[in-house]
């Protein structure tokens, strides 16, 4: 089964910013860790090693793509075989592939990885999933009656069938709760306590690593009576990852873009995004703003680019780069509030940028705080056609103004 994205719709989840995304088999050994059952399995990166994965198994198996994108099963990323002859065969149609799903968008992702484990004697799918409810300071608990692939559909076709709850991780989950869940999730005796159980357990482990994402899809009941992760998602808040060394290790740079692995080595918190308007801003909540307020205007960002407080001249150079040299985008916003970064400092970093690489796109630029006066004239002493705007409403009608000009609207 492919992992679906969160049923979660509440408020901030338009945009992921800061976040680490692992394997299913990485997801799968942390929720061992806390008790959670999950599917006897190997993870393999050779046929040979498949196949030798499915003779330690025994029976039938599923060879898995592990890639980080949902929607795997439904492109053809998820294929059983019977014996571990098949399995190799199902290995070597997979590694070395470009996998298209409808997560991954149109260039797809190559699998380097499969997971090869034991098929399920299923008698239900259910759905399980954890994320933050920032509207609410807590945490958003759903449980759905059935998992599995597009599930999505059920939660916009379905609502009824959803239950959500608000936790808060001070307290836990609440008892209630967990026997709620249970009920939501439409079992009863020994299924029916194990599912409470697992409720609670989720949640500290929701809590234990930080997480800001914890999924899974299909959570199944099995014949003999088990609740068993057949597939898991976990995203890891990247803030967090300096108290948690083990995690860090889980980071597969083969997964990240060249954007993204170069911004991560510059220390920038950088997302690539499918609009056309790339944005540079000093804070996570501002850059969220900026993002909120171009969608106001009629546009779409290209990216979330946080350059932070403690950023340097040639981190801001490196952010400017990334975002020029996007074919994507067809304006630019910068939108800094200085406070500890300083505005000269960015001003002196975009400025340097432009003129070592050149600027192919349009610049909005938005400016206050700190070296305010000194910023403004260096960007009037640069040369550089940049728009210097007012405020921030202002900034981002004008990018999206300068996009359509650029290329139309798309």
């Amino acid at each position: 089964m492919a992992h679906s994205r969160t049923l979660y719709r509440g408020p901030e989840t338009r945009y992921r910013y800061s976040l680490m995304r692992i394997h299913e088999y990485q997801a799968k050994s942390l929720l061992t860790q806390f008790g959670i059952l999950t599917p006897n399995g190997k993870v393999a990166s050779t046929p040979k090693e498949a196949r030798a994965a499915a003779a330690w198994i025994g029976g039938a198996v599923l060879v898995k793509a592990q890639i980080h994108a949902g929607g795997r099963g439904k492109a053809g990323g998820a294929l059983k075989a019977a014996s571990p002859a098949e399995a190799e065969e199902a290995a070597s149609r997979l590694l070395g592939k470009r996998l298209v799903t409808g997560q991954t968008g149109p260039e797809g992702r190559v699998v380097r990885l499969v997971l090869v484990e034991e098929v399920l004697d299923v008698v239900r799918e259910l759905y399980v999933g954890l994320t933050i409810d920032r509207s609410k300071a807590g945490l958003a608990l759903l449980v759905a009656p059935r998992g599995g692939v597009d599930v999505e559909a059920l939660a916009s076709g379905r609502p009824d069938l959803v239950l959500e709850q608000t936790v808060f991780p001070s307290a836990g989950l609440l008892p209630a709760q967990a026997e709620r869940a249970a009920s939501a999730l439409g079992l009863s005796g020994g299924a029916f306590d194990r599912a409470a159980e697992l409720a609670a357990v989720l949640v500290r482990a929701f809590d234990t690593m930080n997480a800001s994402l914890l999924e899974i899809n299909p959570l199944v009941l099995t014949s003999d009576g088990r609740l068993v992760a057949a597939d898991a998602k976990v995203e890891i808040d990247d803030n967090a990852l300096p108290f948690h060394p083990m995690l860090r290790e889980l980071r597969d740079p083969g997964e990240e873009t060249p954007a993204e692995r170069e911004a991560a080595a510059a220390g920038l918190s950088f997302v690539k995004l499918d609009g056309d308007i790339g944005c540079i801003v000093n804070g996570a909540g501002l850059a969220m703003a900026t993002m909120d307020l171009i969608a106001l205007a009629g546009g779409r960002p290209a990216n979330f680019l946080d350059v932070g407080g403690g950023v340097s001249e040639e981190a801001v150079a490196k952010a400017f780069s990334l975002l020029s040299s996007d074919p994507g985008v067809r304006s630019a916003l910068v939108n800094i509030f200085g406070g500890i970064v300083r505005c000269d400092l960015v001003v002196r970093g975009i400025v340097r940028s432009a003129r070592e690489n050149g600027c192919r796109v349009p610049v909005v630029m938005r400016l206050e705080g700190t070296n305010i006066d000194e910023a403004r004239t260096l960007l009037s002493g640069s040369g550089l056609p940049f728009t210097l705007a007012p405020d921030m409403e202002t900034a981002a009608r004008e990018a999206v103004r300068l996009a359509r000009t650029a290329g139309g609207p798309r």
